[in-house]
């Protein structure tokens, strides 16, 4: 082979190389252009509320001042709250929330695709599971509260109202959505309808499903903090209620920022798990 050649099949082989590496650069770049944005926006949000309440543009007992809230927030860190220490609320609310996620996604997923598999269940049950996500759910918590009491059990049930019906109607559709040219290739090769619905539904509705997950358990957040607001001896809901009883502002927006926290948190993991699931999934512009 002549050295011409060598030079040009080391210069093909490095090309494919630097565009990969140029992509992952924009992408790095991108990702860092994003980040700084949020944080410029949020902290030109935060100075212009504490700006207002400082020159009474604002009414500041009303609107309180991001001051404020970050010194109730130490306070409840290093002091704890009225109702104990700010772990064992947020830990509380966690644990509720959390549940009442697990217990909803499970019967949405299940239930989900079973409907999509089985079409007369689907009809008959259709009318009944529309109505019943037509009733206004955050309405039951106080039903809740009077069936299971001020403990868990209401705030669990509250979560999994709002869960299960964003989980439910899209493994519904995905299960619908399965290319029935693989399903009927399952069924040529020998494979049961367990093993269809195993081995070709379920994976092929399993994108729609982690879709569903990222707004369900926020839901799932605003289950249990309702429940815990309209009556509870424990969690963040509680010092929402309390602080708001007692007319501090600051207390109120201090709740809701840890909610937002962990909200985040949540988010940030769901996506993690669900990166690492879908690796065969084509990135995204400019995730690569």
């Amino acid at each position: 082979m002549s050295p011409e050649s060598v030079v040009a099949s080391v210069v093909a082989q490095k090309r494919p190389q630097g565009r990969t590496e140029a992509r992952a650069r924009a992408a790095r770049n991108h990702r860092l252009k994003v980040l700084g944005a949020r944080v410029l926006l949020l902290a030109a949000l935060l100075g212009a509320w504490e700006i207002m309440a400082r020159n009474d543009v604002i009414d500041a007992f009303n609107f309180s001042m991001p001051s404020k809230v970050w010194d109730q927030i130490v306070q409840w860190t290093l002091h704890g709250t009225p109702q104990g220490p700010l772990g064992e609320q947020i830990a509380y609310t966690l644990y509720e929330a959390l549940l009442g996620w697990i217990v909803g996604v499970t019967a949405g997923v299940v239930l989900g695709i079973v409907l999509g598999r089985v079409r007369f269940l689907a009809d008959v049950l259709g009318p009944f599971i529309k109505v019943l996500n037509a009733l206004p759910r955050i309405v039951l918590a106080p039903v809740f509260l009077i069936w299971f009491g001020l403990g868990p059990a209401s705030k669990v049930a509250s979560a999994v109202v709002l869960v299960f019906f964003p989980v439910f109607f899209n493994a519904f559709q995905g299960a619908r959505e399965v290319d029935r040219n693989l399903v009927a290739n399952a069924r040529i090769l020998g494979a049961s309808g367990r093993q269809v619905t195993l081995q070709v539904v379920i994976p092929a509705a399993t994108s729609w499903i982690f879709t569903s997950l990222h707004v369900s358990f926020g839901f799932a957040l605003i289950g249990a903090i309702v429940g815990e607001y309209i009556g509870a001896d424990r969690g963040i809901g509680l010092l929402v209620s309390a602080s708001q009883g007692t007319f501090n502002t600051a207390g109120v927006y201090a709740a809701m920022a840890i909610l937002a926290v962990v909200a985040l948190l949540a988010e940030g993991l769901l996506t993690f798990l669900e990166k690492r699931l879908f690796r065969w999934k084509p990135a995204a512009p400019g995730e690569r």
